[in-house]
């Protein structure tokens, strides 16, 4: 997500080198590029998969069969990978980028997942723009999602839409009225654009989140995202 915000692409010896250097500073999970976005992408998340050998080295998919197959094969020759698949959520984008209905949404989430698992037991499920996406809804994706073998649930404020109360209550809702939430960690993913990034990631963890997505310096899309430091 950091390298959204670059006006120019790291070169793949680039990225080896800030990949080796959070492996150093423990980082216990990386999410390293999205492999079917092109041949740079997958060559430079599958080079960092052969040399990553403490951490979780994570290709990012969408929940689409071919962004799935083309993590596997950027990773699988790594000590430990993770597939990160993900779909919006909201009414919004649901409706006017996907152009389908939340049932039909459902649907792709668990076919995604269930691909996914068939390559690896380490899966993340993310619900796109879960912000301004409507509690019943959230806890439906995510009940699903668990169901069908996802080990980190992921719910995003994709346009840093919320504030700390509001991202806090919907993670409080998630922990509370999902039954099956204690077969996954919950991990949170926020962006900046109102200044909330890690006021938000910090309350999400007062409020049960296990994981906290974040990026160097802070860099990433428009305002930025959590920043790692």
């Amino acid at each position: 997500d950091g390298e959204q915000a670059l006006s120019a692409s790291l070169t793949v010896k680039e990225k080896l080198q800030i990949a080796l250097a959070l492996e150093r500073l423990g980082v216990d999970v990386m999410e390293v590029g999205f492999p079917v976005s092109s041949s740079g992408d997958f060559e430079s998340v599958r080079t960092i998969g052969q040399h990553i050998k403490n951490s979780v080295v994570c290709g990012l998919s969408r929940a689409v069969d071919k962004d799935i197959d083309a993590v596997y094969e950027a990773l699988k020759d790594a000590e430990r990978f993770r597939i990160h698949t993900f779909i919006a959520s909201s009414a919004l984008h649901v409706e006017a980028k996907l152009k389908s209905t939340f049932d039909d949404v459902v649907e792709r989430a668990v076919r995604a997942v269930k691909r996914a698992r068939n390559y690896t037991n380490d899966v993340e499920f993310s619900c796109e723009d879960a912000g301004r996406t409507g509690i019943d809804n959230i806890c439906r994706i995510v009940e699903a999602a668990i169901n069908a073998g996802a080990t980190t649930v992921n719910i995003p404020d994709t346009v840093g839409f919320c504030l700390p109360t509001e991202y806090g209550n919907i993670i409080h809702q998630v922990m509370n009225r999902v039954p099956n939430i204690d077969k996954a960690i919950v991990s949170v993913h926020c962006h900046n654009d109102l200044g909330m990034a890690t006021a938000n990631s910090l309350t999400a963890v007062l409020n049960g989140a296990r994981q906290i997505e974040c990026t160097v310096n802070g860099i990433g899309e428009r305002a930025g995202n959590t920043a790692l430091e």
